[in-house]
C-alpha cells in the first residue's frame, strides 16, 4: 500500500514539474510583465513571486488529487448484488426484475437425476426424482403456474429420502424401546460431530461433560439436538423443523414417525422442551437447566 502511494505521488509531482517548466518558459508573454522596467532585479523579483504563487497552486492541486485517491482506496465503491441479501426458500431463486428489483421465482430447472438414491418420498406417498423436483413443483402450485400437476402439491413436503415403500408397522414392544435407541442415536451423532470439530465451543464442552459424566450424557445430547432443530429460536420445534431428524431415519427406523407424533402431547403441531424430555424419558427440570446454560452462553441460539 505504501509503495502504491509513493508511485502515485511521484507521478503527480513529475506531471506538475513539466507543467511548471512550460509556465516559466512562457512567463515573458504574460500581460502584467509588458510594462516592467528593464531593471533585471525587479524582473527577477516578480518572476520569483509568480513562481511562488504557482507552487502553492500546484501543491494544493497535488494535495487534492492525493486526498481523492486515498479516499477511493479506503472507501471503494462496491456494487452489492441485491439477490445476495434476499432469501427465497426451497424451490426458488432470486432474479432481478427489469434489472431493478430483486424477486423470488420458481427454480427454472432441476438436474436430471438418474441415481435412485436421489429419490425422495413425499407425504402423499409419491416418489419424486429429487428434492429439487419436489420443491420446484410445490413452488409452481403455490404460484399458480400452469406446470403444476396437482393443486394439492402446494402443501407437499418430503417425508423421507429414498423411494416410497410400504412402511413397517411399529409394534408396541418396538415403541417401548425406541426412546432408549433415540437417546443412543442422539449421543452418537453429537460425539461424531465433536470428533470432527463441527460443534460450537459450548456444545463441545457439553459433549466432553457427557463423555465423563454419564448422568449428563442423555440430557446434554437431547438439549443439543433440540436447540439445533429450533431454527426460529421460539423455544419450540415445529413439525417442519423436525424434518432434518425425521427424513434420514424413516427408512431405517420404522418407529421414528409415530415416536415424534407422540411427542406432541397436546397435538398443537409443536414440541416443547418439556415434551421432548418426556418423549425421551428424561427429567424435564434437568433439560431446562441445560437449556438455560445454552441460552446464557449462546443467546442467539434460543432468542
Amino acid at each position: 500500500m505504501r509503495s502504491l502511494w509513493l508511485l502515485l505521488a511521484l507521478g503527480l509531482l513529475a506531471l506538475c514539474h513539466v507543467q511548471a517548466s512550460e509556465e516559466i518558459d512562457d512567463i515573458e508573454s504574460l500581460d502584467d510583465l509588458d510594462d516592467i522596467d528593464e531593471n533585471e532585479e525587479e524582473y527577477l523579483r516578480l518572476l520569483e513571486e509568480k513562481a511562488k504563487i504557482k507552487d502553492v497552486e500546484r501543491e494544493n492541486e497535488i494535495a487534492n488529487k492525493l486526498a481523492s485517491v486515498r479516499h477511493n482506496l479506503i472507501n471503494p465503491v462496491v456494487e452489492v448484488d441485491p439477490c445476495e441479501t434476499m432469501p427465497c426458500g426451497a424451490g426458488r431463486i432470486c432474479q432481478m426484475k427489469d434489472n431493478e428489483t430483486p424477486e423470488c421465482v420458481c427454480i427454472p430447472e432441476c438436474p436430471d437425476e438418474l441415481d435412485t438414491r436421489r429419490h425422495v418420498c413425499t407425504n402423499a406417498n409419491e416418489t419424486w426424482s429429487s428434492d429439487c423436483a419436489v420443491y420446484q413443483q410445490r413452488c409452481w402450485c403455490d404460484s399458480g403456474d400452469e406446470r403444476c400437476s396437482n393443486p394439492d402439491n402446494a402443501h407437499m413436503h418430503i417425508d423421507y429420502y429414498g423411494s416410497c415403500h410400504e412402511p413397517r408397522k411399529c409394534g408396541e414392544e418396538d415403541m417401548k424401546d425406541f426412546p432408549r435407541r433415540m437417546r443412543d442415536w442422539l449421543f452418537n451423532v453429537m460425539r461424531d460431530l465433536a470428533e470432527r470439530d463441527e460443534l460450537t465451543e459450548h456444545y463441545m464442552q457439553m459433549e466432553l461433560e457427557a463423555e465423563t459424566n454419564h448422568s449428563r450424557r442423555w440430557s446434554n445430547a437431547a438439549v443439543w439436538k433440540w436447540c439445533d432443530l429450533d431454527g426460529d429460536t421460539d423455544r419450540s420445534v415445529s413439525r417442519h423443523e423436525l424434518f432434518p431428524i425425521r427424513a434420514p431415519l424413516v427408512s431405517l427406523e420404522h418407529c421414528i414417525a409415530p415416536f415424534l407424533e407422540s411427542c406432541d402431547s397436546n397435538n398443537d403441531h409443536r414440541i416443547t422442551l418439556v415434551e421432548w424430555g418426556a418423549c425421551l424419558e428424561l427429567d424435564a427440570d434437568d433439560l431446562i437447566e441445560r437449556c438455560d446454560e445454552v441460552q446464557r452462553s449462546q443467546p442467539h441460539l434460543l432468542g
